[in-house]
């Protein structure tokens, strides 16, 4: 009987390969099917791993068999895939168990007469594990092939930050990330919930940067009383700099315009103390949900949801101290948490990205007040939707200028994440942090459109 892990992670793997979902949402279906928290764990290590590894995996199977991945059946190279990560990153797993129900899936899969083709390569990966002719020279074949990242990606990352720095960077990408959490201060402190958690059997640091993240060490906190008391959210260490970067002060008025999931949302208000109004905003039904229930679990009194596009005009009478737009990107800044979207992204996507980033700071430019600001971030790698989207904006609106919040300014920790321009852009081998990206836009006093 195959295991219900690996299975649960081959129904993960062809999903995410036919692009029927992405890797949270395949994975999450798979999952309501295993009553086991230790199955749920093992299927999503499995499925994440093999996605992760997928180049190096692919790879492999050529070499040891002379057949280019692309030519084999989809459910029989995701078997091998699947295989391959386990025996090569998983020591607790039985070698002969996975090749076992790997042979079984394979059966199971309708495709018996490839049984054999994955015994033995399965067998002769576990034998030469040590050996594997997975190369370490030139830079750019140990980035795409033995580090498991996109050609195009890598070459762009080695021209712009050299072969040591792109393979620090592809090594954090392929390092699972510990689970981080945002302290919700109007419920508690940062040193409170530590306690708390401690007494639950959750065992945390201070993050480094952010002002009120903890980073679990040990335990699981979301199977303790204090889940969904508010008192903590998820979100990346990354994410919470660019909430504090939006430098959200209480009696503001600040419009949130791609507000799912929540977690800035809900940053900038505890930001205010709840003292102001902080308009979320987003579009899509399913996102303005999972937007509407982070923030009655937050507690904050002062969130107005409501379903907007800031891709159109905006819909809004009244001007905003602050508007941030954490704009849809390519998502290349968060590998290492995404594996699957080094995958789904090609080059020739970016430009188009662009495109929507700018018409949306052009439109939304329109309701920040005079002396007001104006925050622009993504979750991407690249310059074209970072840097070059700010510049084209600031060519077009010359009563917009570049800021640096105070506090990342003053502070020397928090300034050596800065850009030459000012701007926040966090480096995965420099930081150890998402490839995140902010910058402030502060509108001239006196000018209305």
């Amino acid at each position: 009987m195959i295991a219900p892990a690996r299975l649960a992670a081959y129904d993960t793997l062809l999903a995410v390969e036919a692009r029927r979902a992405d890797l949270p949402s395949a994975l999450a279906r798979a999952r309501q099917r295993l009553p086991d928290d230790r199955d749920r764990a093992l299927a999503g290590e499995i499925a994440t791993g093999a996605i992760r590894w997928q180049a190096a995996s692919d790879h492999l199977v050529r070499q040891f068999s002379s057949r280019p991945p692309e030519k084999l059946d989809r459910e029989v190279l995701t078997i091998l895939r699947l295989g391959i990560f386990q025996l090569l990153h998983l020591d607790r797993v039985p070698a002969s168990a996975v090749v076992d129900d790997a042979v079984e899936l394979t059966r199971k899969a309708g495709k018996r007469s490839a049984a054999g083709f994955v015994n033995a390569l399965l067998r002769r990966v576990s034998r030469e594990r040590a050996r594997l002719p997975l190369p370490d020279a030139p830079p750019i074949d140990l980035l795409a092939i033995t580090l498991s990242h996109p050609r195009w990606l890598a070459e762009r990352w080695l021209a712009r930050h050299g072969a040591a720095d792109a393979a620090r960077w592809a090594r954090f990408d392929n390092t699972p990330a510990a689970l981080t959490l945002r302290v919700n201060t109007l419920i508690t402190t940062r040193d409170a919930l530590a306690r708390d958690l401690a007494a639950a059997g959750v065992d945390t640091e201070a993050a480094r940067f952010a002002d009120h993240a903890l980073i679990v060490t040990a335990g699981n906190p979301l199977l303790t009383p204090l889940a969904g008391t508010g008192a903590f959210v998820v979100q990346d260490e990354a994410s919470q700099l660019v909430g504090m970067f939006a430098a959200a002060r209480p009696g503001e008025r600040i419009l949130d315009a791609c507000a799912s999931p929540g977690g800035k949302t809900t940053q900038m208000a505890a930001a205010t103390r709840d003292q102001g109004m902080v308009v979320a905003a987003d579009v899509r039904g399913r996102r303005l949900d999972l937007l509407t229930r982070a923030v009655a679990v937050s507690g904050a009194r002062s969130i107005r949801v409501v379903q907007a596009d800031a891709r159109g005009a905006p819909p809004y009478r009244a001007g905003f101290d602050a508007v941030l737009v954490d704009a849809p990107c390519s998502g290349l800044g968060t590998i290492r948490r995404d594996p699957d979207v080094r995958w789904r992204r090609e080059a020739a996507d970016l430009p188009v990205l662009a495109d929507a980033q700018r018409a949306m700071l052009d439109h939304l430019a329109q309701v920040v007040v005079p002396g007001g600001r104006l925050v622009y971030s993504t979750c991407s790698s690249e310059p074209e939707e970072n840097e070059a989207v700010v510049a084209t904006f600031l060519d077009a609106h010359r009563d917009f200028r570049r800021e640096t919040p105070e506090a990342f300014a003053s502070r020397a920790d928090l300034a050596a994440l800065l850009d030459p321009d000012g701007a926040l852009k966090t480096l995965p081998f420099r930081d150890g942090l998402e490839a995140f990206y902010a910058a402030t836009l502060r509108r001239a006093d006196g000018v209305n459109y």
